[in-house]
């Protein structure tokens, strides 16, 4: 029945009904299915409301919100285009320095944020137009904005994060450790491409001419710390106190939303329209997450009871080449099924099913899970439902047409997968943050001690005759003998 039910799935989504309903309808029809039989008994379903319970008092489930919320109020109180236009100042003297300015302020919001939507919509609403008037590439220009707005998914605190670490059973402050790494590396990689794309032509990248500069200098500098430092110490708590075991994902993402308000009525642009648009958009996306998480909860019941575990296990395990064979194949499959699905659907319908055969070949968690997560990543820009640019789509300029946005992400998404070779040619750029001083418990021998006396400390007694030892001597020299037969 694994197959058919897998199959079954596979089928509702095509057909385009909700994913939610789609995993518990599916659940739920072949558990009938299985009673009917008699395969399955009745009594399976009486694990669901503990299942059900077990979801609503999961606290890591509350950072999803807390970081939700964080960064819509940042992006709605004005922070991104702040960063925007003060960096863009920043590198405008450089050729394609507002291409630089937008991956950096990418990777700032994506670490104050988290979330993707808020970084590309406000990138595209302020950068774009601007890009655009001074002759950058359609192309290039598209492609730059898409591409760090999904550094969101990477960079902590990740909601995708939170949500594999989940998953997968993972910690999550291992988690956001070993994602720093990969991180880097995929800004570094971004950067060096708008540099080549610069230098070979320069006309696609220009940079800002002198009247579009307003201000140089110390005025400069000094505007430049106003704007950047707020951001960058929310973060530093935010993370730091996660990373120093102060404070659970829930507990930092609880104080990073006290903070964005903090911001926010510092700038005097916190009111009530403002809280009512970010804790609007909070639910819908919270309510979204939980609804997928109960729907998967059924399915995976169901399909468990039906052996589908074992059943894909045995699947990916005939896969020829082992372990490089294993990761191969759940990469292709993983890319794959970005063009079609949300990275919500493919981390709760998919992983389960993968992680435990990721733990029986000995691969690290974490590194699985990041691994996993970066190539997600590509997910948000590759069409036909890329998210990245559906959001990018609806604030661009009427002159833009959707085929150049399409064709403007295809060298970042190449430059992505070449991120995510490096990151499983070396995976220890994700696991040496993760690995612990101290001795392998694999490897630990354990040794009874001697019991008789050291000669070089206390000489040996005279050991009397059996018929002049006490009862006490004897049961004493017993277990000597014992202890010594046994070593």
């Amino acid at each position: 029945m694994a197959p058919l039910m897998f199959a079954c799935l596979a089928l509702l989504l095509l057909l385009g009904y909700p994913v939610a309903f789609a995993l518990a309808a599916n659940g739920l029809l072949f558990a009938f299915i299985g009673f009917e039989l008699g395969l399955l008994q009745p009594e399976l379903l009486q694990a669901l409301p503990q299942r059900l319970f077990g979801i609503m008092q999961n606290q890591l489930l509350l950072a999803i919100p807390f970081f939700t919320f964080m960064g819509l109020i940042l992006e709605r109180s004005g922070m991104a285009e702040d960063l925007l236009d003060t960096v863009g100042q920043l590198f405008g003297p450089v050729r394609g320095g507002v291409a630089y300015a937008v991956i950096f302020v990418g990777a700032l919001l994506a670490a104050a944020t988290g979330v993707i939507a808020a970084s590309v919509i406000a990138m595209g609403l302020i950068s774009l137009p601007v890009m655009l008037r001074y002759g950058y590439s359609r192309r290039l220009s598209t492609g730059v904005i898409c591409a760090s707005g999904t550094l969101a998914q990477i960079i902590p605190p990740s909601i995708v994060l939170i949500v594999l670490a989940d998953v997968l059973g993972a910690s999550v402050g291992d988690m956001y450790l070993g994602a720093l790494g990969p991180a880097a590396v995929l800004i570094g990689l971004l950067a060096i491409y708008v540099a080549l794309a610069s230098w070979l032509n320069p006309a696609a990248a220009p940079a800002l001419p002198p009247a579009a500069r307003t201000l140089a200098g110390w005025p400069l500098y000094r505007h430049a710390l106003f704007v950047l430092v707020p951001p960058i110490v929310l973060i530093f708590l935010v993370l730091g106190s996660i990373f120093m075991g102060i404070a659970t994902p829930t507990e930092g993402g609880a104080m990073g939303a006290v903070g964005a308000m903090a911001l926010a009525a510092a700038k005097r642009r916190l009111n009530a329209r403002l809280l009512r648009e970010a804790l609007d958009s909070t639910t819908r996306l919270a309510s979204f997450v939980m609804f997928i998480l109960i729907g998967s909860t059924v399915f995976a019941l169901v399909f468990r009871a039906v052996d589908g575990d074992l059943w894909v296990e045995r699947l990916f395990m005939m896969v020829p080449g082992g372990v490089w064979g294993f990761i191969i194949t759940v990469n292709v499959l993983v890319f794959v099924l970005g063009f079609f699905l949300d990275f919500f659907e493919i981390a709760f319908i998919l992983l389960p099913l993968l992680g435990p055969v990721a733990a029986k070949l000995g691969l690290d968690p974490v590194w699985f899970a990041i691994m996993i997560g970066l190539n997600l990543q590509t997910s948000f820009l590759t069409p036909p439902f890329g998210f990245s640019l559906f959001y990018l789509r609806s604030v661009a300029p009427a002159g833009i047409k959707t085929s150049e946005i399409y064709r403007g992400i295809v060298p970042f998404v190449c430059v992505q997968l070449i991120a995510l070779g490096i990151v499983i040619a070396y995976p220890r750029l994700v696991t040496h943050v993760t690995e612990r001083a101290g001795p392998d418990p694999s490897n630990i021998e354990i040794r009874i001690p001697s019991v008789e006396p050291d000669a070089r400390k206390e000489p040996k007694q005279a050991r009397p005759a059996d018929g002049q030892m006490s009862e006490e001597d004897k049961a004493n020299a017993e277990i000597e003998r014992m202890l010594r037969e046994n070593r």
